[in-house]
């Protein structure tokens, strides 16, 4: 069914349930406009799913005939051709020489969760072609983001002679020029943005430089070392090296890994994506690789693992160990086949995140005292850029972070070092590119270093140039940041009442996921529904229960809300109509499940009737 391009308004719709201005300042939109609230009903009657279902799916711009493929997304379908992404073909072929020839190879990986997996995939790999690679993983304090030129020359003295970067190497132009000068081959598996200048290498496999044409520029870094992988097994059929003795290796059966770094890294859980973090779920699920088990049982993960699981369970205990402990901890558990020695690092990279919560809740506070004063009552400022002495570089990152979340716009958290050299993170607001700001203050050297992406990006500057380069970006960014905030919408997908919020619901809502960047967790709302219950629980969060006119009560919680707007406009509101807007979970405890509201925002109703539409 296709509508006729005039067929239909598209103005936005007005306000869902009125809500133009909620407890935290939004205005609450339908998701849907006349367009897609058609395509929504045709879905429902082609393929006979539920409504709610469909509105998802069509809020999501899914098109009528994909909707199978959407529910369902395969690798198999959505797998490309490896030799559309530019200099794939040579690459392919450098890393199959090595196997041929039982090369040393060197892998050089990032720090964080997507530079872990990616190496950890790549050595796998290398060592079931009989290799024993070299994996160095930098320590972001001491050596900082990136191939280094002594981490290269120990490489070489090593004994190395073909050097593969993982998540890094786009823009390390000295340090690699230093491995060619030292006779190493160099492949770069990388998805970052580039810079005016690229690196002198064998092959640059990344799909975001200028001239590659593939698509695939979403992509995280693990996500492209699996396709590369598939074109190296492919040349390796090729030349006869997969034998009997030495079968062709399963990749499919290393997604957990893929969907591990996918998610952690917060690639859009779009097209390819999607399908690796899906299929990567139903992996995890098995409990068959050593290391991810271990993973699991440290983080008391008992049910089936969900995309968020990744996000905000697993990822930040493998985080842990390139934060504040040693870098390499999470590659070598997700290498390790023993299961009592899994466990044992999994206990220390869970040891080493509960260290890491304590030291970022001492620097966030600060950072927050310090933004709160920059702003000044009036809320002006397009940038929040925080630095002290004393912060760990390893936690900046999600200092900012969380400074984003709280004053909705683009944020910096910059350790300062005694000699007087900060070491910060930044992290934007949709809409905003912060990785094209700071490649700018780069060029104009306000920084030392700096890169990153539209959402993330890294910089290091000196003491003295910190007022300049806030000042450079509250006039880069003030006009973008301006036009996002004004768009301070929150898209509800649609309205139920607490008696229809069951587990059999949330998991037909379930069918359009996983979610995550990209492809957002469906919000539902409750209209016009009493807060019988709202109390503290852990750490800032409060625990609601929220009833319908018909008597029917459905528990939720709202995460960080204490001493935020919308904790305000819950305990303040005890025992008063609300119209709440959230998602819903799937809560598993000794072997029952039950549903769980996440409150996102509320709002007082508008006296009068409500409808739920």
């Amino acid at each position: 069914m296709i509508l006729p391009a005039s067929a239909l308004p598209v103005e936005l719709p007005p306000a869902f349930l009125g809500v133009a201005r909620s407890a935290t300042g939004k205005l609450w939109r339908d998701r849907l406009d006349a367009r897609g609230a058609a395509l929504a009903l045709a879905i429902t009657q082609r393929y006979q799913v539920p409504e709610m279902l469909a509105r998802v799916l069509a809020g999501r711009d899914v098109g009528i005939d994909e909707v199978l493929d959407f529910l369902d997304p395969t690798i198999r379908k959505l797998m490309p051709d490896p030799h559309t992404v530019t200099a794939m073909e040579t690459a392919a072929k450098r890393i199959a020489d090595a196997a041929m020839r039982g090369e040393k190879v060197a892998i050089f990986g990032d720090y964080d969760v997507d530079g872990a997996t990616s190496a950890a995939l790549l050595a796998w790999h290398l060592r079931h072609c009989g290799l024993d690679p070299l994996i160095h993983i930098p320590d972001r304090i001491f050596e900082g983001y990136g191939p280094n030129v002594d981490a290269v020359r120990a490489l070489a003295a090593k004994g190395a002679t073909l050097l593969v970067t993982v998540d890094c190497g786009t823009t390390s132009i000295e340090p690699l020029a230093e491995a060619r000068k030292l006779g190493l081959s160099v492949v770069v598996i990388d998805h970052h943005q580039t810079g005016d200048e690229l690196p002198e290498v064998d092959a640059l496999v990344n799909p975001n430089r200028p001239d590659d044409l593939s698509g695939l520029g979403h992509l995280a870094a693990v996500g492209l070392v699996l396709i590369t992988l598939v074109a190296v097994n492919r040349e390796l059929r090729r030349r006869g090296f997969w034998s009997a003795e030495l079968p062709e290796p399963d990749l499919l059966g290393m997604l957990h890994h893929v969907a591990l770094g996918t998610v952690a890294d917060v690639a859009p859980l779009i097209g390819l994506n999607r399908a690796f973090v899906a299929k990567g779920l139903i992996a995890m699920r098995r409990r068959d690789h050593v290391g991810h088990t271990a993973l699991m049982d440290v983080a008391r993960l008992n049910g089936p693992p969900e995309a968020w699981h990744l996000g905000f369970m697993l990822g930040p205990r493998i985080n842990a160990g390139g934060r504040i402990g040693r870098a390499d901890l999470g590659v070598r558990l997700l290498l390790e086949g023993d299961v009592s020695e899994a466990a044992r690092i999994a206990a220390e990279l869970d040891r080493l995140n509960s260290e890491r919560r304590v030291i970022e809740q001492a620097a966030e506070a600060q950072a927050e005292a310090e933004a709160l004063a920059s702003l000044g009552l009036e809320d002006k400022g397009a940038v929040i850029v925080t630095a002290a002495e004393g912060w760990h570089p390893g936690i900046v990152g999600l200092v900012a972070s969380r400074l984003k979340e709280k004053f909705a716009r683009p944020a910096f958290a910059i350790a300062l070092e005694p000699g007087g050299i900060g070491t910060g993170s930044g992290r934007s607001i949709s809409g905003v590119d912060l990785g094209k700001a700071v490649r700018q203050a780069l060029k104009d050297r306000i920084l030392m270093k700096g890169g990153g992406h539209a959402m993330a990006a890294g910089v290091t500057l000196r003491k003295e140039k910190l007022a300049e380069f806030r000042a450079f970006m509250e006039s880069a960014l003030a006009e973008d940041v301006a036009n996002s905030r004004h768009e301070n919408e929150l898209f509800i997908d649609g309205a139920v009442s607490a008696r229809a919020v069951t587990v059999e619901f949330a998991n037909t809502l379930n069918r359009a996921g996983p979610f995550g960047a990209g492809n957002p967790e469906p919000v539902i709302a409750l209209p016009a529904h009493q807060l019988v219950y709202a109390d503290e629980v852990g750490q800032a969060h409060l625990r609601v229960r929220f009833k319908s006119g018909d008597g029917a009560i459905v528990n939720g919680i709202a995460f960080r809300s204490v001493g935020q707007k919308l904790g305000h406009a819950l305990t303040q509101n005890r025992g008063q109509l609300l119209h709440v807007a959230g998602s819903l979970a799937v809560d598993r405890y000794q072997g029952s499940e039950r549903v769980q509201f996440r409150v996102l925002d509320v709002a007082v109703p508008d006296p009068g009737p409500t409808v739920i539409r």
